[in-house]
């Protein structure tokens, strides 16, 4: 990789990720719900046709409707009224969800579920804490942790030893994108922000994305890294860190120094770790 900082990859660096992993594209049907949902004016019972249609969206918009954090008393079972419940913002995170989910496959079926589980674990951990923190948008944060890690099924799917270098890295405590630097052509980092870039998604996901696992992350310019796009950083290392201690699982996402320095950057003190893992382990739960 270029040692330039910058999040406008080199041609070389482009030409490498190119080569060596095959980027899915969006969904027809998610594009066109997409649109309608960004648009001035969205109408939603457009959006709520759009989502109809699609056996996933239908299925995930409307378990995200009933769940603890938006379900009232009475449960839906339209998409209409799942629509009408959480509105335009939420029904962009349960869109991206579910075109992410259905892009990618190939994989073994027990590895991949594994792999969406965890992710939204780790979404519904950093939305919770971005609730928290004030100008941070959980909504925002929960899309963005969708597809932090959303290239690892690619690098995966593209090499073969891919999961041994995964596997290994769980049993010795090691950090994979370091792994993935020495092993592979590219990193799930840059992938991740390539594809985020070909879905046509806010440029500060795709910054943040690229910048996730940069140990001087936390010491870039503003005109580099974004001080929207390192608080989604921030929270999501929070969120991997304190999700792993949560579940007694190996921490090869984030580290103690990058861990540090996004509890610092949010000002969160070791004195309320304890209260965030209970409200995280609270929080997953809702994703199952």
């Amino acid at each position: 990789m270029t040692n330039d900082k910058s999040y406008e990859l080199s041609p070389e660096d482009l030409q490498k990720v190119v080569t060596s992993v095959e980027l899915p594209s969006c969904p027809a049907s998610a594009m066109e719900t997409l649109k309608e949902a960004q648009k001035d004016e969205p109408d939603l019972r457009q959006l709520a046709k759009l989502i109809a249609a699609d056996p996933m969206m239908s299925a995930a918009a409307l378990k995200l409707a009933n769940s603890p954090v938006f379900g009232g008393r009475q449960q839906v079972s339209s998409v209409p009224k799942a629509v009408e419940r959480l509105g335009i913002k939420n029904i962009v995170c349960v869109v991206v969800a579910s075109a992410l989910r259905s892009s990618i496959s190939g994989l073994p079926a027990a590895w991949l579920e594994a792999f969406w589980k965890r992710t939204g674990q780790q979404a519904a951990a950093a939305a919770m804490i971005a609730r928290q923190q004030y100008g941070i948008s959980p909504d925002a944060t929960y899309t963005y942790t969708l597809f932090h890690n959303a290239a690892m099924p690619l690098m995966m799917k593209r090499f073969p030893d891919y999961a041994e270098v995964l596997d290994a890295c769980q049993r010795e405590g090691r950090l994979l994108v370091e792994a993935e630097e020495r092993f592979f052509p590219c990193s799930h980092p840059v992938v991740g922000s390539l594809l985020v870039r070909n879905w046509g998604l806010p440029a500060i996901l795709g910054q943040a994305i690229r910048f996730h696992h940069e140990p001087d992350a936390y010491d870039l310019p503003d005109r580099t890294l974004p001080g929207g796009a390192l608080s989604f950083i921030a929270v999501t290392q929070v969120a991997d860190t304190l999700l792993s201690q949560v579940q007694e699982s190996v921490d090869v996402e984030v580290g103690e120094a990058l861990f540090q320095r996004a509890l610092d950057y949010l000002g969160i003190a070791s004195d309320d770790l304890d209260d965030l893992r209970q409200k995280i382990a609270a929080a997953i739960t809702e994703t199952d």
